[in-house]
């Protein structure tokens, strides 16, 4: 069913019905040499999965553990720009970016032309025993534009788990404290350690544990769901913060981590001036404020790091995920003066700042900066405001629109209520699947739908996709 302030969009299904374009905002034309994949529409030859990618899969039951989880049992051949390209020839839309990983496409001539030269020359050496120019080109990049105050200075890891532990790690160093506090529908990881800094049991926590005792949650000052006024939110829960300090003791406190933008929890934007607030209640008390972009970070949302959009300068702040354009590198970048407390030796990894990863990661800067997509990230929040709103307020099943930039969430509830409806987001979400558009489900209750276009999408592609998402969102009402 088609929600009927929508035009019909072209569909691809071996034949080519004409249809006029839906009526949004204007979408910046993606550079064409950032693709790496010349045919950028949506195209389905076999349903989804197609039969080569269901043998596959079987292969892949029979080898693997079952806790090792799977959206969509598709397997990828080829993939670039706003495309993933099965083994049967489906061309799918990329809403999902290998979890905001890929915000440069999949194949960007700049990074693979610098992976290329890079495995060319040497695959890896260790940093900690022999040096290399492209890991201090990275961290040079990432010390200028991170939002830390003063001088900074960083260390590279492989993982965002790793990276927040060492975040951790370092602000015990320099604060000689053990305890972390971290926020209500929080995500850092998969580690054992970050397990515990992770809000939700299942499935992430479930059958783990036990788990380190020095670490605290802290409400995280959501006004959609907040018990209370919303309009109160910020300073109820500062209020419930510094009273959690009180009872911890504010001088056993080595450091608050904070996600600028919530990512597992549900795309979580905090209220007006919460980010802040916390940043003054870490200063007070001589804690380390970390802030965890592993998701947000990278010009996701429409800044180059999400702290910028409150005016937040933590003392730390960790990047992945796009940092590398999908080879594994992540990085602490942080207050110079924080980063030394670690003694030599007590940082670092034997892929640490891996020379293959590092040269991705330089492909990826170029493109941010010739292709302006920090702006783009922000023109895609707009359009796609543009194109959802009118079936959202007509629909009655979502909650809330939200985000930032290309970091996009849709909450699904059951009409008139708050109750969060999973089985709705989940139903949409294989709707979309089955149309040949890749999207992802998150949220504390599993009920947001997400949407982490690649930042070099094109924008008749990302309209197409938005199409096959408003209907689904329509066939709930």
């Amino acid at each position: 069913m088609r929600h009927p302030m929508f035009t019909p969009s072209l569909e691809r299904l071996g034949t080519h019905d004409k249809g006029t374009e839906m009526k949004t905002t204007a979408l910046p034309p993606a550079t064409p040499v950032t693709s790496g994949l010349p045919d950028q529409q949506r195209k389905l030859v076999t349903p989804i999965p197609g039969p080569r990618s269901r043998v596959l899969h079987e292969q892949r039951a029979a080898a693997l553990p079952p806790g090792l989880s799977n959206v969509v049992p598709v397997f990828v051949e080829r993939a670039g720009g706003g495309i993933i390209v099965d083994v049967d020839g489906n061309h799918l839309v990329d809403l999902a970016s290998g979890i905001a990983v890929t915000s440069v496409g999949a194949s960007a001539p700049e990074v693979v032309t610098r992976v290329q030269e890079q495995v060319a020359k040497f695959t890896h050496t260790c940093f900690l025993v022999t040096e290399y120019q492209g890991y201090v080109d990275v961290a040079t990049w990432l010390n200028e534009h991170a939002p830390v105050p003063g001088e900074a200075t960083t260390a590279l890891f492989s993982t965002g788990a790793e990276a927040v532990e060492n975040a951790v790690k370092i602000a015990r160093a320099a604060t000689s404290r053990p305890a972390v506090i971290v926020f209500d529908n929080a995500y850092h990881g998969r580690s054992l350690f970050t397990l515990a800094m992770t809000a939700k049991d299942r499935p992430y926590k479930d059958g783990f544990g036990p788990f380190d005792a020095h670490v605290h949650r802290a409400p995280y000052a959501q006004q959609l769901r907040w018990p209370g006024d919303p309009a109160q939110a910020t300073p109820d829960a500062l209020a419930e913060l510094q009273s959690l300090l009180n009872r911890v003791g504010p001088e056993t406190v080595a450091a608050i981590v904070i996600e600028p933008v919530q990512g597992e929890g549900g795309f979580i934007v905090p209220a007006p001036g919460f980010l802040r607030g916390v940043q003054s209640i870490a200063r007070q008390h001589g804690i380390v404020l970390v802030a965890d972009e592993v998701q947000a970070g990278i010009a996701r949302t429409g800044r180059l790091f999400a702290s910028e959009h409150d005016g937040l300068e933590p003392d730390l702040v960790v990047t992945a995920k796009a940092l590398g354009g999908g080879l594994p590198l992540a990085a602490v970048t942080g207050r110079a003066d924080i980063m030394a407390a670690a003694r030599v030796g007590g940082l670092g990894g034997t892929y640490a700042g891996n020379p293959v990863a590092c040269a991705a990661a330089l492909g990826v800067f170029e493109i941010i900066e010739r292709d302006g997509l920090v702006e783009r990230a922000a023109a895609i929040e707009q359009h796609v405001i543009a194109a959802l709103q009118p079936v959202i307020e007509a629909s009655g099943v979502v909650a809330e629109l939200r985000g930032h930039g290309a970091m996009m969430a849709i909450e699904l509830v059951r009409p008139g209520t708050l109750e969060p409806d999973p089985e709705a987001a989940v139903r949409i979400a294989r709707a979309c699947h089955k149309r040949g558009v890749l999207l992802l489900v998150c949220g504390t209750f599993g009920n947001v739908i997400r949407l982490l276009p690649p930042l070099v999408i094109d924008g008749a592609l990302l309209d197409d996709g938005l199409q096959v998402l408003a209907d689904a969102i329509w066939d709930e009402t």
